[in-house]
């Protein structure tokens, strides 16, 4: 077009040629967000170790086959801004993290050190880009100083943490917050033009999760051996949702960052309606009707160290102010979950599974999201 305007399809698609800087490409989060971008057109550059598990979303859905896959650690300042620096990316997702709450009491050093310190690496590294605009860093629920009340907590609400995992996720919270104070305020975003914010979602569910500790990935484990899953905590309750909800949300917060919405340079909550708060007990229950044959589950009598009994989130800002809403009922989101894994048992093509169910939810979202 004349006078270089963009054409109508880069107004409505901003994220068309757009430069993503992705960390923890190659976790679950990550794979689905990668797979996601690229459908909209973006160039993305992965930055993260090899796969955590045997198998994995990465591998099975070639997610390796839509971006420039760069293997590092996020405690490796020098190789991290290196990467970021020489890709010269726009907008920044940061995804990689220790995100196991039992693994963070066997190994609290690492998870600080991945968790806090990987967080302020990354932060450093846009302080020192002239190329970013936009930066979301994901962060948990676990955040929340969690009094085990039963209303959903607010962005607002104290940050804390009674394992090393939670605890280092509230501090990395505070890193990004003292960052943007620091070298990103609001207030001169037209000198530094950088938008930062920070995402906060509950328990993601999906295809292509194997990670121990998870309740799906166990359930999938269990069911296929024929065994009965140990369960911990039955009665504990999860904001449980489909990992497309929160990663609409990312994407959602990062595009109102790249339109200069200096309000939207904070935090955000993105859980499920209230009603879609299941126990533990009912989700199982309702996964082994889904799965058949061989699918039991039973009481884990010793169920080891602490975890929280009851978390909830208050989504309303997301709501209000991005226009974001969920879309799928928990009920759907664990009949998407299992049809992902019989698909992969049956040896069908999982990145079309997984771009399919992307685009599934993109088609339901246009009818029901602006309703």
């Amino acid at each position: 077009m004349a006078n270089g305007e963009g054409s109508m399809e880069d107004v409505v698609n901003p994220w068309k040629g757009r430069r993503v800087f992705l960390t923890g490409h190659t976790g679950f989060k990550g794979g689905w967000l990668a797979l996601w971008l690229a459908a909209k057109g973006a160039i993305i550059r992965g930055y993260s170790l090899d796969p955590s598990t045997q198998p994995n979303l990465f591998t099975i859905a070639s997610v390796a086959d839509i971006l420039d896959d760069d293997r590092g650690e996020i405690r490796d300042y020098s190789k991290l801004e290196t990467s970021l620096t020489r890709f010269e990316p726009e907008v920044v997702f940061h995804l990689a993290a220790q995100p196991l709450v039992r693994r963070s009491y066997s190994d609290p050093l690492g998870t600080y050190a991945t968790n806090v310190m990987g967080t302020a690496n990354l932060l450093e590294a846009v302080r020192k880009s002239a190329s970013v605009r936009a930066v979301v860093c994901v962060t948990t629920d676990k955040c929340y100083q969690n009094r085990e009340w039963a209303w959903p907590y607010r962005e607002t609400d104290p940050l804390g943490g009674h394992d090393p995992y939670s605890s280092s996720k509230a501090c990395a919270e505070i890193v990004t917050a003292a960052f943007r104070d620091s070298y990103f305020p609001t207030s001169r975003l037209n000198e530094h033009h950088v938008a930062l914010a920070t995402a906060r979602a509950g328990n993601v569910i999906g295809g292509g999760d194997w990670s121990d500790d998870r309740l799906i990935p166990d359930l999938i484990r269990g069911f296929r051996s024929g065994l009965p899953v140990l369960i911990r905590r039955p009665d504990a309750i999860r904001p449980w949702q489909h990992v497309l909800e929160p990663l609409h949300g990312y994407v959602t917060l990062a595009e109102q960052l790249l339109a200069g919405r200096e309000e939207a340079a904070c935090a955000f909550n993105f859980g499920p309606n209230e009603e879609e708060a299941w126990t533990v007990e009912r989700i199982v229950t309702k996964l082994a009707e889904m799965w058949g044959e061989g699918a039991s589950w039973v009481h884990d009598a010793v169920p080891g160290v602490h975890e929280a009994h009851y978390l909830k989130l208050d989504s309303s800002k997301a709501r209000a102010e991005l226009g974001w809403r969920p879309n799928l009922s928990l009920e759907v989101a664990l009949e998407w979950t299992m049809h992902w894994y019989r698909q992969w048992e049956s040896g069908a093509d999982m990145a079309a599974e997984t771009r399919s169910q992307i685009d599934t939810y993109e088609q339901l979202y246009a009818v029901r999201g602006s309703a």
